[in-house]
């Protein structure tokens, strides 16, 4: 299957939690009454001041104040001095927390286990990631056949000193014999390309700079890759600034950047962007164009064995999804959403590209569709069953052939390579199983065991159920909760919640060694797989998103009174989390029902929901949001916004939101204006503080030392604001 997708980083999604499942059961239950937490007394801190300005707009009529509006100049000598205030605040907090360092050794005694990547082959190489433990960032291995020993390809703890260049986006031609790979620096979304001689392991001169949200594309000859990107951001606005104006390069190995051939860009299109892929024969080049968040997209195609051809407008309605998986010479495949909200596979003949002419491959299912390989001249299709995986395995024509059983309840990836391969690698994983890879053969249909990861953990005395409550509309929500056997139900249990529900993403069940220190120490760890996600295909996505966005919310208040209801916990002991799309979830529900919690932990939020569009790439999530420049979106946006909502007086739960000042995606302007608001608003003695991590972006490559550090700062908060 081609790199053809919808730029997952435009998707706000974090994984901060996201791990897997085992044992299940499964339960339906009415929401139980609304419960109050009871009165906390705590030493009241005393915040830095955080001055407010005269600023009023005007939406449609409406007019809203912004009295925090100077922390959106996020590298102001002012707004620098505040943040070094509010850290002081806040660490001074955090390491009066005995427990503090409890965690951290912890997370580090059972962080420190190797771990692999799934190996896949590129020509007579394999190709694998892998981390002796407590290493900052994982080292990509190359191994040039089966009779030689693996050997270093990138260590990307070389890069810097403190782990925080990252490596980016990465891709390896079809011969195996060279690297394109991207840096991503303290966490930002912009990317540097390099290439690599994978034989020498010498980089060439190379060096491509301002992509984003891109891959790149190998021709077949690997004399070059396709890849995307901007204008160079004006001064002051690396980080900040919009993101316009996307456009399709291809870059010939060996040669500056200045030279590069400018394939295809859209002027009078400034929100489209493109990705690019090159067939598996080498004669076609695939532009996926993408607008925004939105799952549509556009497909068009270059033949690439005429020097003379142009951009063919294969798909330009915009009426659905397409994601190009293979092509029998003129005939290509597309797994597609149209007419189909749980996706199928259709078959269009280029040379006769008529809709009447399309043909049916495979069919929707009642399960959607998470992902689909070609390989062994099949489609190896994974579904979710009730948020866990099955893969099946069908015939170009659409017959089926077999079913892969997974050793199981959880989540699977991999199953790389081309079309022809007889053999595969892919991971196995869950909640309470860390990743297993499997070695498939599809000569015999058998999966074996290939890696198997050790960690000092009794993963024998804990379980994993699923359950589903009711939410207010009626509406059947899975829920996964993860605690140790026997749990007694007696609604003391301190209980995180976590959340996104946006953006088709679905919060399948996976491994995260950040969970086991929580369950260890007695705490339940539930996730509730709400509307907007893409647990049950694209209704469910749409039921939460724009004007149904407040289904979101009420889906995940219904998860907390559904804990605290069955007994699990009870509004003292229950703290609610999520990042991104997720931060923006708990200040809603904070918001609508402070009384339900007694800690939140918003990280990486949207929480001005009447400005995001203004900052990077935030103009994308329109597609998922609305814009208050929609009169008929803005009274729906304003009345969840997080920022917008805080009242003057109210007592809300402890809060420690979380952020990074590196952050170009979620700008970090969202929070400190929160945090700004929600300071003043606090009554009462309950901590409301705001953590801002230095040298970091929105989550992804993050060393290993600073999750560690910031997972156990997250645990001491709760563990202190919880009474634990």
């Amino acid at each position: 299957m081609l790199n053809i997708f919808r730029p997952l980083a435009l998707a706000l999604f974090l994984a901060l939690f996201v791990a897997g499942c085992g044992d299940t059961t499964e339960s339906t239950t009415d929401a139980s009454p609304r419960l109050t937490r009871d009165k906390i007394t705590m030493e009241k801190l005393t915040y830095p001041p955080s001055h407010t300005v005269d600023q009023t707009d005007d939406y449609h009529g409406t007019a809203v104040a912004d009295p925090y509006r100077w922390l959106e100049e996020v590298d102001s000598d002012e707004t620098h001095a505040w943040v070094e205030a509010q850290n002081k605040v806040t660490f001074g907090f955090l390491n009066s927390i005995p427990q503090r360092e409890e965690y951290k050794n912890r997370l580090t005694e059972i962080w420190d286990y190797t771990r692999y990547g799934t190996p896949f082959k590129k020509g007579t190489r394999t190709f694998y990631f892998k981390n002796d433990g407590l290493q900052n960032q994982a080292v990509f291995y190359v191994q040039d056949d089966a009779h030689s020993e693996a050997r270093v390809l990138l260590d990307p703890n070389t890069l810097s000193e403190d782990g925080t260049v990252a490596l980016g986006e990465y891709s390896i031609s079809d011969d195996g014999r060279w690297l394109a790979w991207s840096t991503s620096v303290s966490g930002s979304d912009w990317r540097t390309w390099f290439v690599r001689d994978i034989e020498t392991g010498d980089d060439l001169a190379d060096e491509v700079q301002w992509s984003k949200f891109s891959g790149a594309a190998w021709d077949h000859g690997a004399k070059g890759f396709y890849y995307s990107r901007y204008e160079a951001p004006k001064d002051g606005e690396t980080f900040e600034g919009a993101n316009y104006f996307q456009k399709l390069y291809y870059h010939t190995r060996g040669t500056d950047q200045s030279q590069d051939t400018m394939v295809y860009e859209r002027p009078d299109q400034k929100e489209w962007g493109f990705q690019g892929a090159v067939s598996e024969d080498g004669n076609y080049l695939l532009v996926s164009v993408w607008q925004g968040t939105s799952r549509n997209n556009r497909l068009y195609y270059l033949d690439l064995k005429d020097s003379n051809a142009q951009m063919v407008t294969l798909l330009d309605d915009y009426d659905a999804s397409y994601k190009f998986l293979h092509n029998e010479g003129s005939v290509f495949y597309f797994q597609t959403n149209l007419e189909a909200p749980k996706e199928r596979i259709i078959a269009i003949d280029i040379q006769d590209p008529a809709r009447s002419q399309w043909k049916t491959i495979l069919a929707e299912s009642d399960d959607p569709v998470d992902g689909i390989s070609v390989l062994n001249n099949s489609f190896i299709v994974t579904y979710m069953h009730d948020v866990v995986n099955v893969v099946k395995v069908f015939g170009f024509d659409g017959t089926p052939q077999d079913e892969i059983a997974m050793p199981g309840l959880g989540s699977c990836g991999g199953f790389g390579g081309k079309s022809n391969d007889t053999e595969t690698y892919y991971v196995f994983n869950s909640y309470l199983s860390p990743g297993k890879i499997f070695h498939h053969d599809f000569s015999t249909g058998k999966s074996t065991l290939f890696r198997q990861p050790e960690i000092n953990f009794d993963f024998s005395a804990y379980e994993t159920q699923r359950v589903f409550f009711t939410s207010k509309d009626g509406t059947q929500v899975p829920l996964f909760l993860v605690h140790k056997k026997g749990l007694v139900l007696d609604g003391t249990n301190p209980t995180i919640l976590y959340g996104y529900g946006g953006f088709n993403i679905s919060l399948s069940p996976r491994f995260s060694i950040t969970t086991l220190p929580w369950i260890e120490q007695g705490g339940v760890y539930a996730v509730a797989n709400l509307r907007g996600g893409g647990e049950y295909g694209e209704d469910w996505h749409q039921g939460g998103m724009l004007k149904n966005k407040q289904n979101v919310f009420d889906d995940f208040i219904g998860a907390a009174e559904y804990l605290i209801g069955q007994g699990y916990t009870n509004p003292n002991k229950l703290a609610v989390h999520g990042g991104s799309n997720g931060g923006t979830l708990v200040g809603a529900v904070v918001n609508q029902r402070p009384e339900l919690f007694a800690a939140a932990i918003p990280a990486v939020g949207v929480m001005d929901m009447l400005r995001f569009q203004l900052f990077t790439i935030g103009w994308a999530w329109t597609s998922d949001y609305g814009s208050s420049e929609d009169a008929d979106m803005f009274p729906i946006l304003y009345a969840y916004s997080p920022y917008h909502n805080l009242k003057q007086g109210a007592e809300y739960p402890s809060i420690m939101v979380t952020t990074a000042d590196h952050d170009d995606r979620v700008v970090p302007g969202h929070s400190f204006k929160y945090a700004a608001q929600l300071q003043a608003c606090q009554t009462g003695n309950l901590p409301v503080l705001i953590r801002i991590q230095t040298k970091a972006g929105h989550g992804s490559g993050k060393p290993t030392s600073m999750v560690i550090e910031e997972v156990a700062d997250r645990y001491a908060f709760l563990h202190k604001t919880l009474g634990m």
